[in-house]
């Protein structure tokens, strides 16, 4: 329920910048997003311009409703609407064949564009009231830590920004699970908020995932370097923590390592600069601490910060592919 009237207010105002072409930073479940009007190729232009993000990786399109979806993608599999109707509002995107309305420069020329639906009371009402869908990938920097508070888009985009819709810290706190059809055989293009588990069970089969990860992206978010903060990043398997420690001690002073840690601190580095993730191993809340947590640890005054691997299940694959995009 959209109450306050600061919010409204807000609202009506980013509607009337995205009507004429500006950046609004927008709050969903999952990360802040840099929005524009989808429609807009000069709009959209300046998505690429603020984030300095090669034109060659595509956005997800951002819409309010599962009969919207229609608007902009043909001939969409029975399958595509029934994760439709299980995760949407929510952290999935489907990769569907594009409708000519959608510009090519969207889709970095590819013939099918990401939609999705996200599940935040005040981007949903601010969709309501535009008659275009939104582009909007993560509101950071090309290749930096998402953003999963409205201060961070203010902290790293400042005036390239018309507005950044304060809608309070990212529940899922990690990016949406992108589903495709590839030869019409449903295909995980990206982990994501929505567990492989979960896809499965609605589809009730198993679903096959892209490895591929390269130069020319199918899909948003899959270049091998992503989500990196400055600082060196290094990640261990699990368990190997403390090897991994014990081998930049030779390096550096413990004051100049950073620990990104899933469950328990290490005791031979100080605790300021270490995060840990969950102390109940609880994946759903590492993923929503994920991308604070390194953009905590790269605020400091560190030589290099490590992390470690978590359970390769649920959200713990969406965790780990962010954890190896962040060290490549």
């Amino acid at each position: 329920m959209i109450s306050s009237d600061n919010t409204l207010s807000d609202i009506t105002l980013a509607q009337v910048l995205l009507a004429r072409g500006e950046l609004v930073g927008i709050p969903t479940e999952t990360v802040y997003g840099l929005a524009a009007n989808a429609l807009s190729p000069q709009a959209v232009a300046r998505i690429f311009e603020a984030k300095k993000r090669p034109t060659f990786d595509p956005l997800i399109v951002h819409t309010y409703s599962i009969e919207s979806l229609e608007k902009y993608a043909t001939a969409i599999p029975r399958e595509a609407y029934k994760l439709a109707e299980a995760f949407m509002p929510g952290s999935l995107t489907l990769l569907l064949p594009k409708k000519d309305l959608i510009p090519d420069i969207v889709t970095a020329g590819l013939p099918t564009v990401g939609l999705r639906i996200p599940n935040h009371p005040l981007t949903l009402e601010l969709l309501r009231g535009l008659d275009f869908p939104l582009a909007a990938p993560s509101a950071n920097p090309f290749g930096y830590i998402s953003p999963t508070t409205a201060q961070h888009v203010r902290a790293q985009l400042g005036e390239e920004v018309a507005l950044v819709l304060e809608g309070g810290a990212c529940t899922v706190g990690v990016e949406s699970t992108i589903v495709g059809f590839v030869e019409g055989e449903p295909t995980l293009m990206r982990f994501g908020g929505i567990a492989l588990e979960e896809i499965e069970r609605v589809l009730g089969r198993q679903v096959r995932t892209w490895t591929q990860s390269s130069s020319n992206p199918h899909a948003p978010g899959m270049l091998a370097s992503h989500y990196a903060p400055r600082t060196p990043f290094d990640v261990a398997e699990a368990g190997k923590l403390q090897d991994l420690a014990d081998r930049y001690l030779q390096q550096y002073l413990p004051t100049e390592i950073g620990v990104l840690a899933f469950q328990a601190p290490l005791p031979c580095l100080p605790t300021a600069q270490q995060v840990v993730l969950s102390a109940t191993k609880n994946l759903n809340e590492s993923a929503q601490k994920l991308f604070g947590a390194m953009r905590q640890l790269d605020s400091l005054p560190l030589k290099v910060i490590i992390a470690e691997y978590v359970p390769q299940e649920g959200l713990g694959r969406a965790i780990n592919d962010r954890l190896k995009r962040a060290s490549a």
